[in-house]
Parts: C-alpha cells; sequence; structure tokens
C-alpha cells in the first residue's frame, strides 16, 4: 500500500509540474490557467502527506542518516523507537485534529478559492486524515521490526542505495 501511496504522490507531482509549466506559458502569451494557484495550493499539501507512510515504512521518517549511522547499533535502535514513539503520538492527534474539520467541510459542501475556479478542501483535510491513520499503525510495525530485528533501515527500502558500514 505504501508504494501505491508514493506512486500515486509521484503521478500528481508530476501533474502538478505540468499544470505550473502551462500556466507560466500561457502567461507568457497573456492566457494563464484559471485556478492554478487553488490548485497548487491544495495539491503540495496532498501531495506530502501522501509521502508520509512510504516514508514510514523506508525509515527514512524522523531519521538524519549522518546522525543516525554514527552511533552504534544499540543507540541507534533506541533513536528509532523514540522516533517512531514520538509518530505513535503524533499522527492519532492529528487524525482526531483533522476529523472534525473534514467531516464539517464535507457536511456543508466547502470550497476555497475566489474567481474562477473554487477547489473543495474535502481531499486535502480526508488526505491529512487518512494518511494519519494508516502512519500511526506503520510506526507501530516499524517499532516491532526493529525490535525482533528484522531491517527497518532505508537501504531495505525499493531503490534505495545501500549505505557502506562504518
Amino acid at each position: 500500500m505504501a508504494r501505491t501511496l508514493h506512486l500515486a504522490s509521484g503521478f500528481r507531482a508530476l501533474a502538478l509540474a505540468v499544470l505550473i509549466v502551462a500556466d507560466v506559458v500561457g502567461r507568457a502569451f497573456l492566457v494563464p490557467i484559471p485556478g492554478t494557484k487553488e490548485i497548487v495550493q491544495t495539491s503540495v499539501v496532498t501531495i506530502v502527506y501522501l509521502q508520509g507512510p512510504p516514508a514510514i515504512h523506508s525509515g527514512a521518517m524522523l531519521r538524519t542518516p549522518m546522525l543516525i549511522d554514527a552511533l552504534p547499533r544499540a543507540a541507534r535502535r533506541i533513536v528509532t523507537t523514540f522516533g517512531m514513539l514520538l509518530g505513535l503520538a503524533f499522527l492519532p492527534g492529528l487524525l482526531w485534529g483533522t476529523w472534525p474539520s473534514f467531516a464539517g467541510a464535507h457536511r456543508i459542501g466547502e470550497y476555497e478559492g475566489e474567481g474562477s475556479l473554487r477547489v473543495p478542501p474535502r481531499p486535502v483535510r480526508g488526505a491529512i486524515a487518512v494518511m494519519s491513520a494508516l502512519g500511526a499503525p506503520a510506526c507501530g510495525w516499524m517499532i516491532w521490526l526493529d525490535r525482533t530485528d528484522r531491517p527497518v533501515d532505508g537501504d531495505q527500502a525499493p531503490g534505495a542505495i545501500p549505505r557502506p558500514e562504518a
């Protein structure tokens, strides 16, 4: 599922890049694409949150390789566990804080933006809520993998370049 989210965010980023280039070219000919600002504004937040679970699963969330790799294995496990515990505390809180605004926006049919394009905030708030709900169990899973000596390093993630052991 994390790979699917990663792929979805990549395609959304690509579409966003095409939209921005088209808008810039259009502005050169005095024909900008209406609503580009609103679409970019909501898309960036959605892309970031779609990257949450893949970042957690790859071991890259809350991790600074230069510092972590300098630590002995036992200290590395403690730091990794602490980071994932922070995620376990933060993500349910984010879900708890986001869900009422998502439900309220859905209930009243809220839109943002004025003029040519009005964008509903529901998809963005929904992405934050869903990714928070998926991210918290991912943090717990990563703690379990670390405690059972299974790989949690970003080196085991698909497409990762292995770092030399120090």
